[in-house]
């Protein structure tokens, strides 16, 4: 009990409190501001709808991708030995630290009618990526995979070897190793990295906006939405459609802290 006492800091404490205070205030007053006596009438509106529908679709579309590509990409990361590993993981974690806008811009120069993929693809197939619900799930994954890639590798790098060791040398085959073994002990890993991707997927707004546009009903997101009602004066819309996405965030959050601390 001394030694706690002696542990104690008022400067550290009230320095935390007003770190604390910094988050917690903008929370306050989205709740303060909320139209409560109206909230289910402002997020019925078919402005509101569209655009939840299609952040659902795209955000858990996003996320079915990045179980598939992402997964195999955070193998290799993970167990691969090849020259140039390093550069590659960069590349892979680029995004999380590239401004949105950036990015969208880049998906443009690549993807686009005239990007250097788009434009034979386009040509061949007739297909466009920008302005289209595809546009926007492209522009998602984009920067919503590297989060699935880099919790995964981190739960492949820690887990113990040595048990998949032991099942192959009792006869195992590697499917049932993955299964059995690799699966259940990464299994928090996974988890946490899929729910991080469809959060980080529904809330993007600058690569969207950039590469996809922003045509109601057809590639409108929530955050898309809710700028658009902020810009237009319409601020018990878009104080809604932000407690929405709030409430999203914490439960994620909270989900990702028990699996984290292994409750």
């Amino acid at each position: 009990m001394e030694q706690e006492k002696q542990g104690f800091n008022p400067l550290l404490a009230c320095l935390a409190a007003l770190a604390a205070l910094f988050f917690v205030f903008p929370l306050i007053g989205l709740i303060t501001g909320a139209p409560w006596g109206r909230m289910a009438s402002v997020i019925t509106t078919r402005s509101s709808v569209d655009a939840l529908q299609l952040s659902l679709i795209a955000s858990l579309s996003s996320t079915a991708i990045a179980l598939l590509f992402g997964f195999p990409l955070a193998w290799l990361l993970a167990r691969g030995r090849f020259r140039g590993k390093g550069l590659l993981r960069g590349l892979t974690t680029l995004p999380m630290v590239l401004p949105p806008v950036v990015g969208g811009i880049a998906l443009l120069l690549a993807y686009g009618r005239r990007g250097i993929i788009g434009e034979p693809l386009n040509k061949a197939t007739g297909l466009s990526l920008p302005f289209t619900l595809a546009g926007v799930i492209v522009a998602e994954s984009f920067v919503a995979m590297p989060f699935f890639v880099i919790t995964v590798e981190s739960g492949l790098r820690s887990m113990n070897r040595r048990l998949e060791d032991a099942a192959r040398s009792l006869g195992a085959g590697r499917l049932t190793v993955f299964r059995r073994v690799t699966l259940p002990l990464i299994w928090p890993s996974l988890a946490a990295g899929t729910v991080l991707t469809w959060a980080r997927a529904l809330g993007e707004f600058g690569a969207t906006i950039t590469f996809a546009g922003n045509l109601p009903g057809t590639t409108q997101t929530m955050p898309l939405a809710i700028y658009i009602s902020q810009s237009s004066n319409r601020m018990d819309e878009a104080i809604a459609l932000s407690l929405i996405l709030v409430l999203v965030s914490l439960v994620v959050m909270v989900f990702r802290r028990e699996r984290s601390s292994g409750d």
